[in-house]
């Protein structure tokens, strides 16, 4: 008797509830709710459904993203050597390159002041950061912080894993793919506080054809100036124009195939479910974490307001040929943010087409946002 008594108090011992803490119930309700939001509203899917499912395992079993040296065997649990290809920033600079094979850059060629619409919404991240400074953050800790204002998930990860931000990496990644997967619910308040209907209706004229040199020509051009100016940048915007060149040049259809396909979604996969491993209560309930949401918050509407401002400022002096609303795709949610830039337009007007004109700053905004990331590691000589 007293063995089988030994073996079920074993038994009970090795199941998730003798060890499980209350901060593991909020977080497994928090995953069920990511997990409501991407299958039932279709809030980006790929993106919360690995998220939310890693964030379910870490905190029912939490050596599932233990390091060796935290085993008994020497070994780590799966999801650790997951994450250990975002900190070394493998997983985010394969995502760029899935990226770049799946977009198309036209709009932003046909339509160069583009690039000033993204480079407007690069100020929530620069406000970010110095509000992020004065809660008390390292210099370090705040630029990895700032860069969720450009909803850019996997630059996000990058820099944090650049700047050795390894333990801020778990809530910054989730900010950031949180609030990209929220788009539709943040922008359309600030869109339409910031125009007037009038505005909202304007129409803008088609996007002149571009040619297919000048599609090829753009990321090896790109890739030149910025990695020249910013070599920290090569690892984002090299493998973003890589990608992007594997589309255009029209001779690799099988490169461009799997990394726009195969490869991007099995990286999505990986990237997913450790970034969701990495919010265990202990690392997640914390003031510290609470703060970084309240930030990238802020910096995602200031940078959703800052493209609208200047949109405003350019329709002006335009004469009213350029609709402000594309301006908050300046920030990097490809294509959330220009979607939404459509779907804002078309309630004032449904004759209204603006999701191409959109994709030129959507476009802008990722460039500009790895520019802003290689800007802060020169800044800290990384």
């Amino acid at each position: 008797m007293s063995y089988i008594a030994e073996t079920m108090g074993n038994l009970l011992h090795q199941t998730a509830f003798a060890n499980l803490t209350g901060g593991n119930f909020i977080m497994i309700l928090v995953a069920c709710v990511f997990l409501y939001l991407a299958i039932r509203k279709g809030f980006e899917p790929l993106l919360l459904v690995p998220i939310a499912f890693g964030m379910l395992l870490v905190n029912i079993y939490p050596d599932i993203i233990a390091s060796p040296e935290e085993t008994s065997n020497g070994v780590g649990g799966l999801l650790y050597y997951f994450y250990t290809l975002d900190e070394w920033s493998i997983l985010p600079s394969l995502i760029f390159m899935g990226v770049g094979a799946m977009t198309d850059f036209s709009p932003l060629i046909a339509n160069p002041i583009c690039f000033l619409l993204g480079a407007a919404a690069q100020f929530g991240i620069y406000s970010a950061y110095l509000i992020a400074i004065l809660l008390g953050f390292s210099d370090q800790a705040s630029s990895a912080i700032a860069i969720i204002g450009g909803a850019d998930g996997p630059t996000s990860i990058f820099l944090a894993g650049k700047l050795g931000q390894s333990a801020l990496m778990g809530p910054i990644a989730v900010a950031a793919y949180s609030y990209m997967s929220l788009v539709p619910i943040i922008q359309p308040p600030i869109m339409k506080a910031l125009t007037t209907e009038k505005e909202r209706k304007i129409h803008m004229s088609n996007l002149r054809p571009v040619s297919q040199l000048e599609r090829i020509l753009f990321p090896i051009v790109v890739t030149i100036i910025v990695c020249l100016i910013l070599p920290t940048t090569a690892p984002l915007v090299g493998m973003l124009m890589l990608g992007n060149l594997f589309k255009e040049c029209g001779v690799v259809r099988q490169l461009t195939d799997t990394a726009s396909n195969a490869l991007m979604y099995i990286v999505v996969i990986l990237l997913g479910t450790s970034v969701g491993a990495s919010t265990s209560a202990e690392a997640f309930l914390n003031i510290s974490t609470l703060k970084i949401v309240v930030l990238g918050l802020v910096a995602f509407a200031v940078a959703t307001a800052s493209g609208i401002l200047v949109g405003k400022v350019m329709s002006k002096i335009s004469g009213g040929k350029i609709n402000p609303l594309i301006g908050s795709a300046g920030v990097s949610a490809v294509p959330m943010s220009a979607r939404v830039s459509q779907k804002v337009g078309a309630e004032a007007d449904p004759t209204n087409f603006l999701l191409m004109h959109a994709m030129g700053p959507n476009v802008a905004g990722v460039i500009g946002t790895a520019v802003a990331a290689g800007v802060f590691m020169a800044i800290f000589g990384v």
